[in-house]
């Protein structure tokens, strides 16, 4: 029953998150003007990352580790009843929090401003039919899906589960926590950068993917160099591991609003809700992937 439940609440979960994430260029284009939209995707979409930076020192803090890795002392008087009450305890508390938000927002949200900041928000949007049409049919954007997809998917994937990745070179959970919060924080930092850097000077979105993606890549190659230890022979500490995970992250997370404005822009006048919903289903595509050949990892 216990295994059902939480299934399904993940599932709920699931259903929720494409709806979130296409919430802020949606907001940015409805209640902003032309030279502070990017800026304003950039604030609504990583503060949800936010939360995510949240959750990587919420639950080693909370929850005692079962694989052996932390040095906390609760660690050894830790059973599976006790790690089951504080994960219960953390699942309450984001109830209280997510439920105190909603009421907020159910109380007092307008749908859009009295008069419309930009021509984009007034002029009439495609219908769902031909909205997805027009996406199905436009290659640029599939290119740019596809670019924003995989690496954000196995990514958000990897980050989730990296305590487990890590276990074997002996880093704790609460390591990996860290390293999963600093990587969230200085993306989100970066990326409002970006985004305001794109609203002072337009065109330069996809010059800013480019750098952005180089150097993501130069990050996870350094990471999996140093990972391969017997083969490369390069020093494998913790100062390392910090650094390319965080660097990968802040690379990788800052470049969500980026593309989320270069979506907008691409296939616009489809509406940002259809848009950025295609692109999020695709990155959890291929998140699950990741996740399914992970069940294989047992060593």
């Amino acid at each position: 029953l216990y295994s059902r439940l939480i299934h399904g609440g993940q599932l709920l979960n699931g259903l929720a998150g494409p709806t979130v994430m296409n919430a802020a260029p949606f907001l940015s284009t409805t209640w902003f003007s032309p030279d502070e939209r990017a800026t304003a995707t950039a604030i609504a979409s990583l503060l949800n990352y936010l939360g995510a930076a949240g959750a990587f020192l919420v639950g080693p803090l909370v929850v005692p580790s079962p694989n052996g890795t932390s040095h906390l002392p609760l660690v050894s008087q830790s059973n599976t009843e006790h790690i089951k009450d504080r994960i219960e305890a953390v699942l309450y508390a984001e109830f209280g929090m997510v439920s105190l938000i909603f009421s907020a927002a159910l109380a007092y949200f307008p749908s859009r401003p009295p008069f419309p900041p930009s021509v984009a928000a007034a002029s009439q949007r495609l219908s769902y039919r031909r909205s997805f049409c027009r996406l199905l049919s436009n290659f640029r954007f599939l290119m740019i899906a596809l670019a924003y997809a995989i690496p954000l998917g196995v990514f958000s994937g990897w980050s989730g589960v990296l305590d487990l990745i890590l276990t074997p070179v002996h880093v704790s959970q609460v390591d990996a926590g860290w390293i999963g919060f600093w990587s969230i924080v200085g993306g989100c930092v970066v990326g409002i950068a970006m985004a305001r850097f794109a609203d002072f000077i337009r065109g330069m979105l996809k010059f800013i993917l480019l750098l952005l993606l180089s150097g993501a890549t130069l990050a996870s190659t350094w990471f999996t160099l140093t990972c391969l230890t017997s083969v490369t022979h390069l020093p494998l500490t913790t100062a390392t591991l910090y650094t390319s995970c965080i660097l990968l992250g802040i690379f990788l997370n800052s470049s969500v609003p980026i593309f989320f404005e270069l979506f907008v822009e691409t296939v616009y006048p489809v509406p940002e809700g259809i848009t950025c919903g295609v692109v999020t289903f695709l990155s959890n595509v291929f998140m699950g992937v990741l996740l399914f050949f992970l069940t294989f990892y047992h060593t």
